[in-house]
C-alpha cells in the first residue's frame, strides 16, 4: 500500500467522523424541537416518539468512539489530526447530552398535559428553546465549515439564554406563588427552561472544542457558567435569598 493510498484512506476515516458528527447534531437538534413542540402542544405520541429516538445517538456515540480508538491506533496520528480524532470524541458526547436533555423534557409532557397552564408561559419556553437551538445550529455549522470567525457569537448568546431563562423562572415562581394549584405544572416547567438552558451550556463546550479543532488554542476561560435564579427573592417576602 503506497503512501497516496493511506493519505487517502485516513482523510476518509476523518470525513466519516466529520459526517458523523453532522449526522448526530442535526438529529439532536430534531429531538429538542420535537420534545419541545410535544410540550407545547400536549402531543404525547410525539413525546413518546422523542423518548424512543434517544438511542439513536447512544449508538452514534459508541460508533464515533469505536472509530476514533481504532483511528489513533492504526494511525498514530499528531497534531491537527489528533485534535479532530479526540473533538469528534468530546463533540459527541456533548450532543449525546443533549438528546438525553431532549428526552427529559418529552418525558415531563404527560404531567404538564394533565394541568394545562397559561398559553404565555409556553410562548417563554418556546423562546428559549429557539435561542438555544439557534446557538447549536451555529457551534455545528463552525465546525462544519471549520470556521473560527463564527464561533465568537456563541458566548454571547450563551448569556442571553441564562438571561431568559432567569426571567422565565422568576415568571414560573410568580404562577406558582399566586395559585398553589399551578406548583406541580410550574415545577415541570422549570426543570424543562432549565434542561434547555443547559443544552446551550453544551453547545458553549462544543464551541470551545472546535475553536481548539481549528486553531490548537483553548478559548479565553472568562466565561459565565451560571444563571442568576438562585438570586430570586424567597415567596416569604423577608428580603431573604436561596
Amino acid at each position: 500500500m503506497n503512501n497516496q493510498h493511506i493519505m487517502r484512506t485516513f482523510d476518509e476515516e476523518l470525513r466519516f467522523l466529520t459526517n458523523q458528527i453532522g449526522s448526530m447534531g442535526g438529529y439532536a437538534e430534531r429531538m429538542v424541537e420535537q420534545a419541545v413542540a410535544a410540550l407545547v402542544g400536549a402531543d404525547l405520541g410525539l413525546a413518546r416518539k422523542v423518548v424512543e429516538d434517544d438511542v439513536f445517538l447512544d449508538e452514534k456515540e459508541r460508533e464515533i468512539g469505536e472509530k476514533a480508538v481504532i483511528i489513533i491506533a492504526r494511525r498514530q496520528p499528531m497534531a491537527a489530526d489528533l485534535r479532530e480524532i479526540v473533538g469528534a470524541i468530546r463533540i459527541s458526547g456533548d450532543l449525546e447530552r443533549i438528546g438525553d436533555l431532549g428526552k427529559n423534557i418529552a418525558k415531563r409532557a404527560v404531567a404538564i398535559t394533565e394541568a394545562r397552564q397559561p398559553t404565555r408561559l409556553f410562548r417563554g419556553l418556546s423562546a428559549l428553546s429557539d435561542l438555544a437551538l439557534t446557538q447549536l445550529k451555529e457551534v455545528l455549522d463552525a465546525y462544519a465549515s471549520r470556521s473560527a470567525e463564527k464561533i465568537g457569537f456563541v458566548r454571547d448568546r450563551d448569556e442571553e439564554i441564562d438571561a431568559m431563562y432567569t426571567s422565565l423562572f422568576r415568571e414560573l415562581l410568580a404562577y406558582m406563588m399566586e395559585d398553589p394549584r399551578n406548583i406541580t405544572a410550574c415545577t415541570h416547567l422549570i426543570f424543562c427552561a432549565k434542561n434547555i438552558e443547559r443544552i446551550g451550556d453544551h453547545a458553549t463546550n462544543i464551541a470551545e472544542t472546535v475553536h481548539h479543532i481549528i486553531t490548537g488554542t483553548q478559548l479565553p476561560s472568562e466565561r459565565p457558567k451560571e444563571d442568576s435564579s438562585h438570586r430570586v427573592v424567597a415567596p416569604s417576602g423577608d428580603g431573604s435569598k436561596d
